[in-house]
């Protein structure tokens, strides 16, 4: 989370103090107007430099994942990026509509327009040129823009609708590229603020169209076919075995897919509960019924299937130097683990790690594979069924862990909970560096 904070921090910095080099907030005269230009100025650069690495985040790149800790927490970056160029594209449209309605109104006055001193050149004269349209079709990418981001936060807009009206922000970002090239102050781009901003907005036009083509992530595309399902009734969770083709360049335990079984519902990340044997190319995901589209999955997958994985993705892989290691694994949580101690089991690890299993349900056929698969790793296990036992806090976990001072902690389940435990910690002189949590939210 830090590296998230970081890097949106340094490019909201970063583009103002470009902008400050080559402009000011305090124009002379100060006037409304005249201020009102710089501002637009000003606002229309963070707007689109935060959209154009959003844009970049939405193909799911590779290598900003080691920094940002992996594609979880890059999507939690494009979220805070999408909220950021909406609470600043809401600014940057009221300064310009706004100020229309006031004049309308009769509260401004609009000072004379000046007459061009200089002749311009070709190019700045056709930009000019284009104002008129720039401005009337930015308006309304604006509220596109509005409409499809405030769908992206509303948790209950299904995850399938999701993904298929948030792609056309794509089409948006390309119609804001026009608007911000053509008003884009032109003497800005012979000096660094310039330069950046043609690399973002050339950079995000690429993507964009990638986005638009549907060829995100197509180079790690790899298809295969349902190999079984086994469904555990009193846990309401599926285990889909899938043998994949040929493609596939292997995963490392705490990794996820993103698994499309059918066109209508697209891709969805799951997290992969098996380690990697090249010769059996063989993946296993385990899933909750947990909404509209895992309920489904009993029903609708079958043995033979085809599907199409995209991945691996994420950085929750598990490698510190400490000498012990706390897992917890809260519900579904529990797959990345499962992974992890089926690698162990082949490697042997050297660390001392003790697994806590917190579940509201139980099933002993699947306590009873857990428990075989902590055993073949050399892991201790801890089973708590919150009926049973009450609920999981980190006072437990250290009675039942005294060493934990000297072991990092890897967490996956509800946020809610990895927060909480994540704050305890830390207040008892945890480093925040060996606390791991997977933000497992796409959105």
């Amino acid at each position: 989370m830090k590296n998230i904070k970081l890097s949106l921090w340094a490019l909201l910095l970063g583009l103002t103090g470009l902008w400050l080099l080559a402009d000011t907030l305090a124009p002379v005269p100060f006037t409304y107007f005249s201020f009102r230009t710089v501002f637009m100025q000003y606002s229309g650069v963070i707007g689109i430099g935060v959209m154009s690495v959003a844009m970049l985040l939405a193909v799911r790149p590779k290598w900003p994942e080691p920094w940002l800790g992996g594609l979880d927490k890059m999507y939690r970056l494009h979220k805070w990026l999408g909220i950021t160029a909406l609470v600043v594209s809401i600014i940057h449209w009221w300064w310009a509509q706004g100020t229309r309605w006031m004049v309308g109104w009769g509260w401004l006055t609009r000072p004379a327009r000046k007459a061009a001193a200089v002749t311009l050149g070709p190019l700045e004269g056709w930009l000019r040129g284009q104002r008129g349209l720039a401005e009337d079709v930015g308006e309304w990418a604006f509220y596109a823009a509005v409409a499809l981001i405030a769908l992206a936060l509303v948790k209950r807009f299904p995850y399938h609708l999701f993904t298929k009206t948030h792609k056309w922000m794509a089409a948006v970002y390309l119609v804001l590229v026009y608007h911000t090239v053509v008003l884009f102050k032109f003497s800005y781009w012979s000096q660094p603020l310039g330069w950046l901003m043609a690399a973002l907005v050339l950079g995000g036009t690429v993507c964009a169209v990638i986005v638009l083509l549907r060829r995100v992530g197509a180079s790690r595309r790899v298809s295969g076919a349902i190999e079984s399902l086994v469904w555990y009734p009193d846990l309401r969770v599926l285990e889909t075995a899938v043998r994949l083709q040929d493609g596939w360049a292997g995963h490392e335990a705490g990794q996820f897919a993103f698994v499309t079984s059918s066109r209508r519902e697209g891709a969805h990340p799951y997290t992969i509960a098996s380690a990697w044997n090249a010769e059996e190319r063989r993946i296993v995901f385990i899933t909750k019924a947990l909404g509209d589209h895992t309920g489904r999955l009993r029903e609708q997958l079958q043995v033979g299937a085809a599907v199409t994985l995209e991945g691996p993705y994420g950085c929750f892989n598990f490698r510190d130097r400490k000498p012990r290691q706390i897992w917890i694994g809260a519900g579904i949580g529990i797959t990345p683990f499962i992974a992890r101690m089926k690698q162990l089991a082949q490697t042997r690890g050297v660390q001392e790690i003790d697994l806590f299993h917190p579940t509201a349900d139980f099933d002993q056929q699947a306590i009873d594979k857990l428990t075989a698969d902590a055993a073949a790793a050399n892991i201790r296990l801890h089973v708590l069924v919150s009926s049973r036992d009450g609920r999981l806090d980190a006072e437990q976990i250290r009675a039942a862990v005294p060493q934990w001072q000297s072991a990092s902690i890897w967490f996956c389940g509800p946020p809610g909970f990895g927060q909480a435990l994540r704050k305890d910690f830390l207040a008892n002189g945890m480093a925040s560096a060996d606390f791991h949590q997977e933000l497992f939210q796409m959105r």
